[in-house]
């Protein structure tokens, strides 16, 4: 989305300097700032919720923590920080795009949800084909051993997940970097930021997790790029919402229908965003 000079930081300076390098570094390090601040918020929130349950003698399930960390991590904490920023930069929703979605933009929405998945499929094949070795999700893991949380993430991907975290990382840090760089480098680097908030959700070696943030950064590329075409944040929030149902689903149904004891590596090279 373009920018627009007049944008403030919440101070008497413009956004904007004399100095188009110091623009640069200052986007980066705002937009770095907002997704560590945004997982900070979030994780705060779940461990105090979660100690509270604990000391009230409440056990905390697979299930119940699943739950807590999509209301507070996902919707609270990225959502938070979201409105947050654009309160005191002093900016509405409207810095965002937010708006009912229209045939066109149904139509980039259908587009971005296949070529997501395409690029996933591909992914994967490349993967196997080099005997690269991904780092499995924690959260389909768990999902492995308790698939009644896969049945709750479907809708969540659609009502929080997607929401949240584009509304954050598309909606604010990629707007953000747009407003010093060309928005070809404002939508790679704000993917390359939310791939690697997805490292400590991995498990396994640190080249393995590397190898599956490589590929999350691919469909991240979709969602950025619709949201620049359309200029409304209910586009990329529907493709990755759709995107994470559908392989929080084919997880499910292999689980339930060929009795999987080990995460196929499809699941497992995608690094399901949480």
């Amino acid at each position: 989305m373009s920018s627009e000079s007049e944008l403030t930081d919440g101070t008497d300076d413009p956004i904007s300097s004399s100095d188009p390098l110091v623009d640069v570094l200052r986007a980066l390090v705002v937009a770095v700032l907002l997704a560590v601040v945004g997982i900070g918020v979030g994780g705060i929130l779940v461990g105090a919720v979660v100690l509270t349950l604990l000391f009230a003698g409440v056990g905390v399930t697979p299930l119940l923590s699943i739950v807590i960390s999509l209301a507070l991590a996902t919707g609270v904490g990225f959502g938070g920080v979201a409105l947050g920023y654009l309160r005191y930069r002093g900016l509405g929703i409207d810095y965002v795009g937010i708006a009912v979605p229209s045939l066109r933009d149904v139509a980039f929405v259908v587009g971005g949800y296949v070529a997501s998945l395409a690029l996933l499929v591909l992914a994967s094949v490349v993967i196997s084909t080099v005997g690269a070795e991904p780092a499995p999700n924690t959260t389909a893991e768990m999902g492995m051993e308790n698939p009644e949380i896969l049945l709750l993430l479907i809708p969540a991907s659609f009502l929080l997940i997607g929401p949240g975290e584009e509304l954050l990382y598309r909606g604010v840090v990629q707007n953000r970097l747009g407003e010093a760089l060309p928005a070809a480098a404002a939508i790679f680097l704000a993917s390359l930021i939310f791939a690697s908030i997805h490292f400590f959700s991995l498990s396994g070696a640190p080249r393995a997790r590397l190898v599956s943030i490589s590929v999350l950064v691919l469909p991240t590329l979709v969602f950025g790029t619709m949201y620049e075409l359309t200029d409304n944040i209910v586009v990329p929030a529907l493709i990755h919402g759709a995107y994470n149902a559908t392989l929080f689903s084919l997880l499910y149904l292999t689980i339930r229908f060929a009795g999987m004891e080990e995460l196929p590596q499809f699941v497992a090279a995608a690094s399901l965003p949480l």
